[in-house]
């Protein structure tokens, strides 16, 4: 047991790191943390250089390499891809003039790679821009240790039902508090439109929304809101799960997703609850397709979670309603009420690309011919 008398102890480890850490950041050079989705679609990669001066614009920050041999997205006889910078945040661990910077994959002929969903959303978004649309995502996760197991869970058995721990205070319901505030500080700091958290309905789960953004801005503010998120876990020990259905939670506990709240200028106005009725028509129309994109496995992950309990919709069938959490898409009461607002696609899964999630919202409802709904056709109906 003499061994004993060698341990290095943590708190010494962690006093050497806030020591540099805490040194002042450099007044001129910059450094910016590349950050891309790897070949899985799902898990994000990141490095850091050193720049001069800090860029004034995105363009200004140069295309960049990596060994997509090691990130699932090229073989190793022909391994470099390409990093181009598409969108820039503080960074909120390092501060100063440093930056994150997110970052589309491209390949050996400058092409977007497999798992590059944002070149095709933009194209979309481009072509509704006339309708501002607008986009807000509820990001659920469950923070687990790094054996996988949900934080707060008994190690060999169940916590308490469920019920205390949605919105839950206290420490017998609410797990891993630390991580979620630190993370929402975080946020706010990159420069991200973060609109609150929460906790969940299954113990370890939490919730935050980013939102309001317009068009690509959804889908580059997520992913460096999850990005963010990795990295507190990181610095507190405990990892994240978006698995929208983990193993551990298979029996009476509700799974994790991603709704996604979406308006145009057309819903936003005086009954444009008008509109919103008219979207159903391509929503439906494309529910099949949708349902392929909207978790990373071709709708494997999303089967199961929407089983028609716990709070979801059915997988293979379409529905609406008002303030019915069980349906494809709710409206929420308030809107109905007013006559105006918007919509929430409770389909995509937790672990959903929000680029494939925002263009296949775009091309459902505004390029299939349900974009300019006439209120002298349609009959309001409040129901």
């Amino acid at each position: 047991m003499s061994h004993l008398n060698y341990e290095t102890r943590l708190p010494l480890g962690q006093a050497t790191i806030e020591h540099f850490l805490g040194l002042p950041a450099h007044p001129t050079k910059c450094q910016a943390t590349y950050v891309w989705i790897d070949g899985t679609g799902e898990q994000l990669r990141a490095k850091t250089r050193t720049i001069t001066t800090k860029p004034t614009t995105i363009s200004d920050y140069p295309v960049w390499n990596y060994d997509g041999s090691s990130t699932g997205q090229a073989e190793g006889i022909n391994s470099d891809r390409y990093l181009k910078p598409v969108a820039v945040f503080s960074d909120p661990f390092l501060g100063g003039q440093n930056v994150l910077v997110m970052c589309e994959t491209l390949d050996h002929e400058m092409k977007p790679t497999a798992t590059n969903h944002r070149h095709k959303c933009a194209a979309l978004m481009q072509q509704a821009a006339a309708h501002y649309p607008w986009f807000g995502m509820e990001q659920e996760y469950l923070i687990v240790d790094r054996d996988e197991h949900p934080l707060g869970w008994p190690k060999h058995g169940y916590p308490a039902p469920q019920g205390k721990y949605y919105c839950g205070v206290g420490a017998d319901r609410a797990f891993g508090r630390e991580v979620v505030e630190t993370h929402y500080r975080a946020c706010l700091h990159a420069g991200i439109n973060i609109f609150g958290s929460n906790g969940e309905v299954t113990p370890g789960q939490w919730e935050f929304q980013i939102g309001t953004c317009e068009g690509i801005e959804m889908g580059d503010q997520l992913w460096m809101a999850r990005y963010i998120l990795h990295r507190v876990a990181e610095m507190f020990g405990v990892c994240i799960s978006l698995d929208p259905k983990p193993r551990v939670t298979m029996g009476e506990w509700n799974g994790a997703g991603c709704h996604t709240n979406f308006s145009t200028i057309e819903m936003r106005k005086a009954n444009g609850i008008t509109a919103i009725f008219e979207a159903m028509k391509g929503l439906e129309k494309t529910h099949t397709e949708a349902m392929k994109v909207y978790d990373p496995c071709g709708g494997a992950d999303n089967l199961r979670r929407l089983t028609g309990r716990h709070e979801t919709s059915e997988a293979d069938k379409f529905s609406w309603g008002i303030a019915n959490r069980a349906c494809s898409i709710r409206i929420p009461r308030q809107v109905a009420d007013e006559a105006q607002g918007y919509l929430e696609d409770r389909r995509p899964s937790s672990n959903c690309d929000p680029y494939l999630v925002t263009g296949m919202i775009v091309k459902s409802i505004l390029l299939n011919g349900h974009s300019s709904p006439s209120p002298k056709k349609t009959k309001l109906i409040l129901a």
